[in-house]
């Protein structure tokens, strides 16, 4: 992992921990001059460089990858499947923080918070809200979750207590999560907010594009926390220009804005910096289950959270 992700996760406890169950030969930043040809696993999160067969061939003894992380394609190539080698990753407990996120932009959508505190700021006095922001708050109110991943799913779970109906569009989607199977058009065009969960694909691109866009509801919100090719930023920007949707942008194309960018000072948009996701002290739960799996490698067990290849191509 990058030197600085190393800082931040591998510390206090996690470093007791893994020297309990583990040799540990520290590895930051590349495999350039790393001796490897002792090394059993590798405990891998954020930075991790490509585990080519080149890296493969001077690691003879490798038989699993833990990632302490969530996605483990930008590092897990084509040959470490084709050794055999056994790959888990925390990409469930970074599925939590995210939820979490969604259902508080969920319930601040509904009831306008972020439109209410700024009108407030301005305006330095109460006012006639409900006429302002009219049928406003969460009571059955339509909520439609793009993509049953593990985010989705975990999304839907947390929903369950509210008064909501809640859809979900996903072409994989085989099983009952307790929400309403639609088609993607039907989604957009019924809920209040659409909530984005689906992995960045070549299929998946701009799947949120001008048409789907003007099909929303006026007043709905629509929320990314999985990945901004999901969404034609342009035609977004020029829909949120005209005031009839709301967004809560925690993925943006490029990852940062440009400075001019109109995103940031709309009062319709609120965009954030990528932090949905696990940090702080939300690292720590990921760190967790990565050592929880390699005690289970280390006792002969298979890994709870192992990734299959063959569900790689419709990941994130």
């Amino acid at each position: 992992m990058s030197a600085d992700v190393a800082e931040r996760i591998v510390q206090g406890p996690v470093r007791a921990r893994l020297a309990r169950v583990a040799d540990v030969h520290q590895i930051v930043d590349d495999f350039a001059h790393a001796d490897l040809s002792q090394t059993e696993v590798l405990f891998t999160s954020w930075g991790c460089p490509p585990v080519t067969a080149e890296v493969l061939a001077r690691a003879p003894r490798l038989r699993a990858i833990v990632h302490a992380a969530g996605s483990v394609k930008h590092h897990v190539t084509d040959a470490v499947w084709q050794r055999g080698i056994a790959v888990s990753s925390a990409a469930s407990a970074n599925a939590e923080p995210v939820a979490e996120f969604t259902l508080a932009a969920i319930l601040f959508a509904n009831k306008r918070v972020f439109d209410i505190a700024r009108a407030y700021r301005d305006l330095r006095a109460n006012a006639d809200w409900d006429a302002r922001y009219p049928g406003f708050g969460n009571y059955r109110r339509t909520i439609g979750v793009v993509g049953a991943s593990r985010i989705g799913r975990r999304v839907i779970e947390l929903l369950r207590p509210f008064d909501f109906e809640v859809l979900v569009s996903d072409p994989y989607l085989h099983e009952d999560l307790g929400a309403r199977k639609v088609d993607l058009d039907e989604l957009v065009a019924a809920s209040d907010v659409v909530s984005l969960h689906a992995p960045d694909l070549p299929e998946t691109r701009h799947m949120i594009d001008a048409r789907r866009l003007a099909a929303m509801r006026d007043g709905a919100t629509l929320i990314n926390t999985a990945r901004a090719a999901l969404i034609d930023q342009d035609a977004l920007t020029a829909e949120l220009l005209t005031g009839r949707l709301f967004a809560v942008l925690d993925h943006t194309e490029p990852e940062f804005l440009p400075t001019h960018s109109p995103l940031y000072e709309l009062p319709n948009v609120l965009v954030t910096p990528h932090i949905a996701g696990s940090l702080g002290g939300e690292l720590a739960r990921m760190a967790d289950l990565a050592l929880d799996e390699l005690s289970r490698y280390a006792r002969g067990l298979p890994f709870a959270h192992g990734i299959e290849p063959t569900t790689l191509s419709r990941s994130a």
